[in-house]
Formats: structure tokens, C-alpha cells, sequence
């Protein structure tokens, strides 16, 4: 029983038990659940949320929040389609030229938040309005209309595999895993080591916890809490990539209704809204969670995926009512009691 409630004192062990939960529920309710190739094509679909919510997470651990990086998936995938297609560049370096743009405006909001002090909500919201109306100015520079969206990017072979461009959204890597759960579960990895093994972590959740003792102790918090920014913009420049590949079109508002999903995914991981705490795992594991929820429901139970927010914003609740009771020991106190009545 003493392993019990050690583990009940880790929000991801709790994480991991609804996620479990969720699969037993579902599988009950519909057998058809478990088909492989259903659950990945379901993943891969939300992939996109998944892979900025870990970035973000640097964000909020040290206080701050970003809405915008929903926008900078737009300004990713149609800078990419009018390089390409209008100004006759390479995919690649069209791909490039997108993720230094990218990198750019992750830059420019975190200078105003960490240099001039302003609230990063402001800033982030500006931002989201700001780089919106780049992306729509660049489509205007297409002959496309804006609507239609850019499509037919390179490659696809006469036997139907998808290589170049197209493989990062569409191809498979061992014959079964598809390429963007690949490319997620390696920045998983990456994003683990960086907030969890190295100094730059250690100082990111230094900065989170009391900016000002950071700063006393030596830390460059303003440089700090930039980088956590450009961070964001990069993972959303990622996202963007991977979601134009696996949709083949390049439009201005792609991703544009992501930023609550992406928010929601990382407060149920864990990531405290003033900072000082939070880790990846626990965002990935919510990440799936709601994924996974958002598959199951529609397929188990026949609710419209329009309706889809109002399940998902009492499961946030719940799991948040969940987190407090943990952090108050009220589910320590029941295994306790439960031992005792065992024991007697």
C-alpha cells in the first residue's frame, strides 16, 4: 500500500490511470476501439496540438502563457506554399526560410514580454492578431485564392508511397509507426532532456519559481524566459510543417482553432499557470488523453464531433478537481484508512 500512495502523489501516475481507464471504457463500449490503424490515423490528426503543448510547457513553468503559437502555424504552412509555388524556391528551403520566420516572431514577442516587461497574455494576444494578418497578407501574394489553399507539394511515387515533403505527414516509419508520431515521440525525448537533465531546466523552473532570487543567483532571467518563447514558436513552426505534409494544402487559418486544446493539454499536465512547475511527461500524457477522447467519443458513443468541447471541459475539470484532492492528500488519506481496515 506504501507504493500506492507514493504513486499517487505524481500527477502523471494519474494521468496514466485515466488514460488507462479511457481505453477500458471505450473498448467495452466498442471493440472496434482498438483497431491500430484507427488509433494512429486518430493521433496523428492531433498531432500537431501535441507536439506545441510540449514547447508551451517551457513557456508557462516559467509564469508566462502563449496563445499565439496557433497563428504561427498558419504563417508556417502558407509561407512554405507561396515560396514554393509562387516563388518557385525548393520545398526545402521554402521549409527553412518558414522556420526562421518562425523563430523570428517567437523572438520578437519574448523580447517584449522578458525586456520591456509587458504581460505576455498581452503580448501573445497581440502577437496571434499580428502574425495572423502576416499569414493573410502573404496568401494575398499567391495566385491562389486564399480559400482554396496551396496543394500538390512534392513527392509522391507512381505506386502511391509518399517521399519527400509528403513523407514527414503521410510516410511511415517500420513499416507501421506513421512519420509525425515518430517526429513527436523524438521531441518528447528531446524536450524531457532539456527541462529535466540539463542546467538550462534547472533555470527555467528557477525563473518560475522566484524571478528574482534567479536573478540574484546569477541566472540571465530575461534571456531565459525569451528563449522559452522562441522555443514555443519553433515546436508551432514544426507543427505547422508536419500539418500542411499530411493535408497537402497551405493555408493562412490552418491550426487557427488550436489554441484552447493547446492550453487545456498543458494545465491537465500539470504545468501550474503561475509557474515553477510542470514536466513533460504530464503534458503528454494529457496531450493523449484528450486525443484520445476526442476519437473514442464520436466512434463509442455516437457524439457529434461538434460537440466534442463540452466533454472535454468537464474532463479538465474533473481531473483538475482530481489534482487538487492529491495535493491535499485526500487520496492518500483513503488508501491509509483502507490499510488500516485491512489490517484490522
Amino acid at each position: 500500500m506504501k507504493k500506492i500512495t507514493g504513486l499517487t502523489k505524481h500527477w502523471e501516475f494519474i494521468l496514466l490511470m485515466i488514460l488507462v481507464a479511457e481505453f477500458v471504457i471505450f473498448t467495452l463500449a466498442n471493440p472496434k476501439f482498438l483497431r491500430p490503424v484507427s488509433i494512429m490515423s486518430s493521433v496523428t490528426n492531433y498531432i500537431s496540438i501535441c507536439i506545441i503543448a510540449l514547447f508551451v510547457t517551457f513557456v508557462m513553468i516559467t509564469g508566462g502563457i502563449d496563445i499565439q503559437a496557433a497563428s504561427i502555424i498558419g504563417l508556417t504552412s502558407i509561407t512554405i506554399g507561396v515560396l514554393w509555388s509562387d516563388a518557385d524556391l525548393s520545398i526545402w528551403g521554402a521549409v527553412v526560410c518558414a522556420i526562421i520566420l518562425s523563430g523570428i516572431c517567437g523572438a520578437l514577442s519574448g523580447f517584449f514580454v522578458a525586456y520591456c516587461g509587458v504581460q505576455p497574455m498581452v503580448v501573445t494576444l497581440g502577437g496571434s492578431f499580428l502574425y495572423s494578418g502576416i499569414a493573410l497578407l502573404i496568401s494575398s501574394l499567391s495566385k491562389t485564392p486564399a480559400y482554396q489553399g496551396i496543394s500538390k507539394f512534392p513527392l509522391k511515387t507512381q505506386d502511391g508511397r509518399f517521399v519527400g515533403f509528403r513523407f514527414l505527414g503521410k510516410g511511415e516509419v517500420f513499416g507501421f509507426l506513421p512519420m509525425p508520431i515518430f517526429i513527436y515521440i523524438i521531441l518528447i525525448v528531446i524536450c524531457y532532456f532539456l527541462l529535466h537533465k540539463t542546467k538550462y531546466g534547472r533555470q527555467v523552473f528557477l525563473v518560475g519559481v522566484n524571478a528574482e532570487a534567479a536573478k540574484y543567483s546569477g541566472i540571465n532571467t530575461r534571456l531565459i524566459i525569451m528563449s522559452t518563447y522562441i522555443l514555443s514558436a519553433l515546436g508551432a513552426s514544426v507543427a505547422g510543417i508536419l500539418l500542411t505534409s499530411n493535408v497537402d494544402s497551405a493555408k493562412y487559418d490552418i491550426g487557427s482553432t488550436f489554441t484552447l486544446s493547446i492550453i487545456t493539454a498543458v494545465v491537465l499536465g500539470g504545468t501550474l499557470s503561475t509557474g515553477g512547475k510542470g514536466s513533460i511527461a504530464g503534458t503528454a500524457l494529457a496531450s493523449l488523453i484528450i486525443c484520445i477522447l476526442r476519437y473514442g467519443l464520436p466512434l463509442c458513443f455516437g457524439i457529434s464531433t461538434q460537440n466534442l468541447d463540452l466533454p472535454v471541459g468537464l474532463m479538465l475539470i474533473v481531473v483538475v478537481v482530481g489534482r487538487a484532492m492529491a495535493q491535499k492528500g485526500l487520496f492518500q488519506k483513503v488508501f491509509r484508512d483502507r490499510a488500516l481496515k485491512y489490517r484490522n
